[in-house]
């Protein structure tokens, strides 16, 4: 109980149910301060939906979940979610903000920009330096219509981390990226983590190539339910992800980045 109490997410034995059928069945995982997790599995496999409650943008159909010290149904899911950073490469922004305008809208959790809002010079220099960690100082003045999709989602990390938040979801962060952008932002990723030791992370890739090097832990699903779950180097193995996948596939890892092929 008490490493529980400590957690920044629980949840407990958690279905979910839409349109009478089960996206998610009996899906339990607990995530400490510092830790950081994949999400893995096949189209369908219930990756998003979990996020999505893990999120407080729904409320579990069976069991609990707990974010951040708070029971989903006995807590204000609107003022959670203003501690949570969350980051969805679909984001709606179409206005041409600058990428530092982008960045500083995480401190209000707002699309763009708020009205005869102003920030704070604490809040400035705070956008500014955690736009040079993801590698985004020569283009903070860009606008948001003219930068790359991987240029957008280190933008977005950034958005994301301006309320300090204890948790980072990240829900397909290199979806579409060519191998460069997709690099850069795995590079940006890991030097956050180094930076900030108690911040806990969740991320939905159906790609190996796509974990972040010093990812901790895995939670592999299928068919909403989970198949594996606990240490990276345990759960992301050959004969886990060939039964998830119900394909035969050979895992490979090298300095903390794993890959995979037919076996």
């Amino acid at each position: 109980m008490a490493q529980e109490e400590q957690a920044v997410l629980v949840a407990d034995a958690v279905d979910f149910v839409r349109a009478h059928r089960f996206l998610l069945h009996d899906v339990s995982l607990t995530v400490r301060p510092g830790e950081h997790w994949v999400l893995i599995g096949p189209n369908g496999a219930g990756k998003t939906t979990l996020l999505r409650l893990l999120g407080a943008l729904e409320h579990p159909t069976a069991g609990e979940v707990r974010v951040l010290g708070g029971v989903l149904g006995k807590v204000d899911m609107r003022q959670l979610r203003t501690a949570i950073g969350h980051v969805d490469p679909r984001h709606p922004l179409q206005w041409p903000l600058s990428v530092r305008e982008v960045v500083l809208s995480g401190a209000t959790n707002t699309v763009g920009l708020q009205q005869r809002w102003k920030p704070t010079p604490e809040q400035l220099q705070q956008a500014d330096e955690l736009i040079e960690v993801l590698g985004m100082s020569p283009l903070r003045d860009s606008r948001w219509t003219t930068l790359s999709s991987g240029e957008r989602g280190r933008a977005l990390i950034a958005r994301a981390l301006m309320p300090e938040p204890a948790l980072l979801l990240l829900d397909e962060p290199a979806t579409g990226l060519d191998l460069a952008a997709r690099e850069q932002l795995l590079t940006g990723l890991d030097t956050l983590r180094a930076g900030h030791p108690l911040l806990a992370s969740v991320l939905v890739t159906h790609h190996l190539e796509e974990i972040p090097p010093g990812f901790t832990d895995a939670l592999v699903m299928s068919h909403g339910r989970v198949t594996a779950c606990g240490p990276i180097a345990d759960t992301v193995t050959g004969t886990i992800l060939s039964a998830a996948f119900k394909l035969p596939l050979r895992v490979n890892e090298h300095d903390g980045r794993y890959s995979a092929r037919l076996a």
